[in-house]
């Protein structure tokens, strides 16, 4: 059965009474939480802590929260806009960007649509920042974890820009997201791996002279 043909998941039914106060104030908190925690952790962590791991670790959990919370709940509560995939009897692997249907589909809190933008486009455009400031240091551990922070934000940018535009079906850029996200885990593991393993260096000891 093909799934665009049955929603199966409520989509656009909550409540969205277009009022000047948030009607959903504990969706609109974690919109912004996770994701603002990731950027503050990265700024300010080495502060209280100079273990990369420790840092590396914290910060991958809130970007992977903020990854699916913003994916799967607040950008369908607060705009009326998803995306995601599913695999079809060919095994062949589709994504579909949708926006709210029916009387509901205007049905927008204008504050709520205004905190959810600002929140994708300037965290986004934070890890594109760290991004340019670890390439121009030199500082390849960083790097990484930012390549991570910068290609989750954008998956999720991308798939909402794509789901406001009413693009219904694309196999493009998120297709190539999804997969250089992967690859990223697996550096990820080499990495901290590495870090793990690494021998430490023996005591320099000067051989004594025969008297």
């Amino acid at each position: 059965m093909d799934p665009l043909s049955d929603d199966t998941i409520p989509f656009g039914e909550e409540n969205t009474a277009n009022s000047t106060k948030l009607p959903h104030p504990c969706v609109t908190f974690f919109h912004l939480f996770f994701r603002v925690s990731a950027v503050l952790i990265y700024f300010f962590g080495r502060i209280f802590t100079d273990s990369f791991i420790t840092l590396f670790v914290l910060i991958i959990l809130l970007l992977s929260m903020d990854f699916w919370i913003v994916k799967n709940i607040t950008g369908r509560i607060m705009v009326g806009l998803r995306w995601w995939n599913y695999v079809d009897d060919d095994g062949v692997s589709h994504w579909v960007y949708e926006s709210r249907k029916g009387s509901v589909q205007h049905r927008v809190n204008s504050s709520e649509y205004r905190i959810f933008w600002a929140g994708l486009w300037s965290v986004t455009g934070m890890w594109i920042l760290f991004f340019i400031t670890s390439l121009f240091s030199i500082n390849f551990k960083w790097m990484l974890l930012v390549s991570i922070a910068l290609t989750l934000n954008i998956a999720n940018l991308h798939g909402y820009i794509k789901c406001k535009g009413g693009n219904q079906e694309n196999m493009g850029i998120s297709s190539m997201a999804s997969s250089f996200i992967f690859q990223n885990i697996g550096k990820v593991r080499e990495t901290m791996s590495s870090l793990n393993n690494t021998p430490s260096s023996p005591p320099n000891i000067k051989p004594t002279g025969i008297v």
